[in-house]
């Protein structure tokens, strides 16, 4: 009977000690997946997930050729290119050897390309309620990588911002979501990839039946005229992807924009560009993003 103690009790300490001493469920853009230990090397392709990832202190050991956003610099510096952000270089990929690869937004596509390398999550955000999935996601990394109390911190700074945000932008007028492609303008609504806005900021759209369309309504100037929204918030898609075309200002310099009260009353705000087309739902690139509202907001009367 001894011995049957000791055999149970051996096999007990022996399966504790194989146990694995870390599992995290988290919730992806395809459903929750449970990740078995704490990924010492990560590759990602998402340029949103970096700018989380860098705000609770972990670093990528391999990225896109190109970040975009300026405050990223430090990233590509200390990391391997594996490839671009719509397109891996699977054989740089190989070489890296990570322990998980991170896919989203534009390399969403590359799941199945990815993961024959290694173990590979799609952490995309849709933009229905941008602040709460870039919340999920933090909450989601703070998890994986062991740092839940920073994911927690980050989580009430982001709120923090938003409420500001918000009460700046309250009582204010009307807002039009604008995109210059070059000398093309296309116009978001409150059902759109950007409409995120309209609802986290209560901002009063301008016009209620803009297309939700993922590449915006083609508009003319005439539109906008019309529309006479009090605000215009302006993404320079050329700025963003840095292609060179005639920039947003150019753009709107015309005689029909001038008539908006949004003109008039020097209420138009250039958004921090690729913080809010290639990063978007980044922990630190919503909060420039929301700040540069709240900012422009809070000067009016």
């Amino acid at each position: 009977m001894k011995y049957v103690r000791v055999l149970a009790n051996l096999v007990a300490a022996l399966a504790i000690a194989t146990a694995p001493a870390f599992a995290a469920e988290i919730q992806t853009a395809t459903g929750p997946k449970t990740i078995d230990k704490v990924p010492a090397k990560i590759a990602v392709y998402d340029i949103a997930a970096i700018d989380t990832l860098t705000r609770l202190g972990i670093q990528p050991a391999g990225v896109p050729n190109k970040l975009f956003v300026p405050e990223l610099a430090n990233v590509a510096k200390g990391a391997t290119v594996v490839g671009t952000l719509f397109e891996p270089d699977l054989e740089a990929l190989n070489a890296l050897a990570p322990d998980l690869v991170i896919v989203g937004g534009r390399s969403s596509t590359q799941v199945e390309a990815t993961s024959r390398v290694a173990p590979t999550i799609d952490m995309t955000m849709n933009g229905d309620d941008l602040v709460a999935q870039a919340k999920e996601r933090l909450a989601a990394y703070g998890a994986l990588f062991a740092k839940a109390d920073e994911a927690a911190a980050a989580a009430e700074e982001l709120d923090a911002t938003v409420e500001a945000a918000r009460q700046a932008v309250k009582g204010k007028g009307t807002g039009l979501i604008l995109m210059t492609n070059g000398p093309k303008i296309t116009a978001y609504g409150a059902g759109s990839r950007f409409g995120w806005l309209h609802k986290t900021l209560d901002l009063q759209p301008a016009v209620a039946d803009v297309e939700a369309a993922t590449h915006g309504e083609a508009i003319s100037f005439e539109f906008i005229s019309k529309a006479n929204p009090d605000w215009l918030l302006v993404l320079d898609r050329a700025a963003a992807i840095g292609s060179g075309e005639q920039g947003a200002k150019a753009t709107l310099d015309n005689e029909l924009v001038a008539q908006t009260t949004a003109w008039k009353k020097g209420q138009v705000i250039y958004l921090p560009s690729s913080d809010f087309y290639i990063a978007a739902g980044g922990v630190q690139s919503t909060q420039r993003v929301l700040k540069a509202i709240e900012e422009a907001f809070a000067k009016a009367q």
